[in-house]
């Protein structure tokens, strides 16, 4: 099993929807995955802070400052951070080509890879029906969501107790009313349609909290997931190469590398599949 412990170094990284100011944002895991891994770009796709939330009850632990202040710390060394707002954040949509801290603020960009296949990048909330035609139904359903997020926590600190793996009520949940839409699916095909206009060979996006990487007639495309349910993120080698990484448990909480790592079924958009139990997972 390999030393999660080490610093790997990337090409690029891109994370989304952290939600900072949200009590469900796992910041602690997110600082753990930045202080073992480092990129020469690091993209920000969009709801990387939780403004609907921070409207309606001020939250902003120190938790929250410290990554911040970790990005900020990563740009002064070097490393190129750009900002994609998303709705959630959509105060920074204000800004674009400005800079902060030596982050910079984009609406949406063409990223490349380094074996020189384009990639659009943006959030992907314009395309996402409720957000864009009923604000009132979006503000709702993320209520419904807060309401999922805390009945989560419940129910993790029970199965804990019992020495039951973790589950969460809330992805589920979604999933369930989102697949009987058929939302997820759509979303992914109207992104995938945007790509395809813009004359690229993926797009990278968040919005949806669903991490996946597929091609849709002829469109790699990449959702990033989130750091509230999943704790996902995508990393570009040096190739270009892309990988979806589940940073599902702490470094401090992983077993010593000498045991031998137990493969786990995982149920995965494509059906079902065995993941090592350290919580990294390549696609």
């Amino acid at each position: 099993m390999e030393d999660v412990s080490e610093t790997r170094h990337f090409r690029t990284l891109f994370i989304s929807d952290v939600h900072l100011g949200s009590k469900a944002a796992k910041t602690d895991f997110l600082l753990d995955f930045l202080r073992t891994h480092e990129a020469d770009t690091i993209i920000l796709v969009g709801d990387i802070v939780d403004g609907w939330r921070l409207k309606r009850s001020w939250y902003w632990p120190q938790q929250c400052n410290d990554v911040v202040q970790k990005l900020l710390r990563k740009a002064r060394k070097g490393t190129r951070i750009v900002y994609i707002p998303g709705n959630h954040d959509e105060f920074m949509r204000d800004f674009p080509g400005m800079h902060f801290g030596g982050i910079e603020v984009a609406e949406r960009m063409v990223h490349e890879m380094a074996d020189g296949k384009k990639y659009l990048v943006l959030h992907g909330d314009e395309f996402d029906v409720v957000v864009r035609n009923a604000r009132l139904l979006a503000y709702l359903g993320d209520w419904a969501y807060d309401t999922a997020i805390a009945i989560n926590v419940v129910l993790a600190a029970v199965r804990r107790r019992l020495g039951m793996p973790y589950w969460s009520f809330s992805a589920w949940a979604k999933l369930q009313v989102k697949h009987a839409v058929n939302f997820i699916g759509e979303f992914q095909r109207v992104v995938a349609d945007e790509a395809r206009r813009t004359e690229v060979d993926g797009v990278i996006c968040g919005h949806i909290h669903h991490a996946v990487m597929e091609d849709i007639d002829g469109i790699h495309y990449v959702n990033t997931g989130d750091w509230v349910e999943s704790c996902t993120a995508i990393a570009e080698h040096q190739d270009g190469r892309l990988e979806l990484i589940s940073w599902g448990h702490k470094v401090s909480e992983l077993p010593s590398p000498k045991r031998a790592s137990r493969l786990v079924p995982v149920l995965l958009p494509s059906g079902v599949a065995d993941v090592e139990e350290d919580g990294i997972r390549a696609a």
